[in-house]
């Protein structure tokens, strides 16, 4: 009689309920698929007990499903069969339907991917280099996309930490007039970030991730004098920015970083428009290796179909006040 032992086995990384399923619906699956081993599961401890083989062959199936979630962000029925069914190589290369368009998995299996042309360049510009600038109207996903590829790199483990900046600059209302101490005040400036992260990040294990310092979301002041090493790094709203601000970030860069800077130039909020630091940083900077520069256009808008009339009538009025005549913008890409 085979020597009969007790496994625990420590599933860190993953969100317990998406690894087990709604109702332990994948758990029940990995059950019927090793019906020679007794799974008793407890959030992230799972106890195995069976035939020193078979528990090790279930401890080995197990940690190639965990590297799985870790890569792609998902799990699914057929994920499943295939890593206690399939060759751990055949699981863990590549999921089972792969679209180059794809950036990330996000929570319950949702595909984030780069939906339009610009989006697709800057996945691809992402990928030789360092420093990315992406500018364009509301709505047009550069922020989403930006955070898609941060949120990759941190799954694949090519950066220890996301962290996300915007200037706290009001649009309209003064902080001294919200409620709540200065966290409290800065949070809806910062909130579309969290929104971003909830979509790709279960809610469990981004709040761990926040605690824990491994995704940070800060305003920009606070990150004078830091140095910011083996980090996904994302300045959000840097129209809002002065152009003394913008070279502080951007000197924050240190080893193994990643830097993306997003912003539209139509929604400064500075008291003087031409405080704006944003496009005298990317016409200075153009040109040099290792930095990219992709512009979106009302083309791109992703949301409510509306919102592509509203930036267009809003550009066409601010041309005729100008005296310009209202013209049809094209593509403006990338360096």
């Amino acid at each position: 009689m085979s020597e009969q032992i007790s496994k625990e086995i420590l599933v860190e990384g993953v969100d317990a309920r998406e690894l087990y399923g709604a109702q332990d619906a994948y758990l029940e699956q990995m059950r019927e698929l090793c019906p020679k081993v007794k799974i008793v599961a407890r959030g992230e401890r799972i106890k195995a007990l069976g035939a020193k083989s078979d528990v090790a062959a279930f401890e080995r199936r197990m940690n190639a499903l965990v590297d799985y979630y870790i890569k792609f962000g998902h799990i699914s029925s057929e994920v499943v069969s295939q890593a206690f069914s399939s060759s751990l190589e055949e699981l863990t290369t590549e999921p089972p339907t792969v679209d180059k368009d794809v950036i990330v998995y996000g929570n319950n299996g949702a595909i984030i991917r780069a939906r339009t042309v610009n989006q697709q360049r800057l996945v691809k510009l992402a990928e030789k280099n360092d420093l990315l600038f992406a500018t364009g109207p509301a709505g047009s996903g550069k922020t989403y996309t930006a955070i898609a590829l941060a949120v990759r790199a941190l799954k694949e483990r090519e950066v220890r930490r996301i962290i996300l900046t915007r200037p706290a600059v009001e649009a309209g209302e003064k902080l001294g007039f919200l409620p709540g101490d200065m966290k409290e005040k800065l949070d809806p400036y910062l909130q579309p970030l969290y929104d971003a992260l909830g979509d790709m990040i279960p809610a469990a294990k981004l709040q761990k991730f926040l605690e824990e310092g491994t995704v940070q979301i800060a305003p920009l002041a606070y990150m004078r004098g830091r140095t910011l090493d083996n980090a996904y790094v994302i300045l959000d709203e840097a129209q809002n920015t002065t152009l003394s601000q913008i070279k502080m970030f951007l000197t924050r860069m240190g080893r193994n970083a990643k830097f993306v800077v997003t912003g539209d130039i139509t929604q400064i909020d500075l008291p003087r428009r031409s405080d704006s630091g944003l496009q005298r940083a990317m016409s200075t900077l153009a040109g040099i290796n290792g930095i990219g520069i992709v512009e979106f256009d009302r083309r791109d808008i992703v949301r409510h179909q509306l919102v592509k009339y509203i930036v267009d009538a809003f550009e066409k009025r601010e041309e005729l006040e100008n005296g310009l005549k209202p013209s049809d913008k094209g593509d403006k890409t990338e360096n």
